[in-house]
């Protein structure tokens, strides 16, 4: 993937949006094992008012456009997650803030602003790879990501790579005991099950795989 266009971008953070609201029930029941069952709920109501506003987003700018979603992200979306994704959105379009058009995105500004959600949400939520958070999938596919640029392949491939390694960190959760929010309540409860968001951005990744591989 040596670019990515304007309509790549908008892909991804669409499909995002589409498998936020089609997994609401799934995402809360995930949730619902340690924590308050209120994820699905959470980032549904939010995307939903994302794909609703979807036309009217500025577009003059990926940093324009990734600020237009952070701020309807951190606005509707209740819970702890809306500040947390809100701040990944707003985090990532500080990472191309440089950048006056869409298409001169590459796969090197897709690790930036993937490592500046990471460090947004770490900041903000006070937590850490290995924390049983989402942050234990998305540093290991960003890390992953990174790893593929150097081979080559296109933007189907690098999904696909981001895809299985969010799948495996995410499953790789289960043995850990929460140290962050509501789950860590539970303490050693909280073992034995993958944590809700970690698993969420593990589906997305794979939803974003699966709709590329099928647009080539």
């Amino acid at each position: 993937m040596s670019t990515a266009t304007t309509s790549d971008l908008e892909f991804v953070v669409r499909t995002i949006a589409r498998t936020a609201v089609e997994n609401e029930r799934a995402f809360s029941d995930l949730d619902a094992v340690v924590g308050d069952g209120d994820l699905g709920y959470s980032l549904a109501r939010g995307f939903e008012i994302v794909l609703a506003d979807w036309d009217s987003f500025d577009r003059d700018s990926p940093s324009d456009f990734l600020k237009k979603i952070a701020l309807v992200i951190s606005k509707r979306v209740g819970g702890t997650s809306g500040p947390l994704w809100g701040t990944a959105f707003l985090r990532a379009a500080g990472a191309v803030s440089d950048r006056s058009e869409l298409t001169a995105l590459s796969g090197e500004d897709a690790v930036a602003m993937l490592r500046a959600a990471a460090e947004g949400i770490k900041k903000r939520g006070r937590s850490d790879l290995g924390d049983k958070t989402l942050l234990d999938a998305l540093i290991p596919m960003t890390d992953a990501l990174e790893k593929a640029l150097g081979g080559g392949g296109n933007g189907a491939d690098l999904a696909g790579v981001v895809a299985e390694s969010a799948r495996t960190a995410a499953e790789a959760t289960t043995p850990m005991q929460a140290m962050r929010g509501r789950p860590s309540y539970t303490g050693e409860r909280s073992i034995g099950s993958p944590d809700a968001g970690a698993m969420a951005v593990a589906v997305m990744a794979e939803r974003v795989a699966d709709e590329w591989a099928a647009r080539v």
